[in-house]
């Protein structure tokens, strides 16, 4: 868990942080809020997948011992 966590801020602070649109005037930074945005949801999810994946591989261990 303390791996995604760690994981998760640096590709947020390294690779998401410094992105700037340039094409779209006066909504550059909306554009780049969304992208921003939409990126950061995917990556919730897939650490939630990810962590139920996990979860249910203990368990099944915690079971069968």
């Amino acid at each position: 868990m303390w791996v995604l966590i760690l994981l998760g801020g640096g590709i947020v602070v390294v690779i998401l942080g410094p992105i700037y649109v340039s094409e779209f005037g006066e909504l550059n930074w909306l554009v780049a809020s969304v992208i921003k945005a939409t990126v950061a949801i995917i990556l919730v999810v897939a650490w939630i997948f990810i962590l139920s994946k996990v979860k249910n591989l203990i368990f099944k261990k915690e079971i069968n011992s």
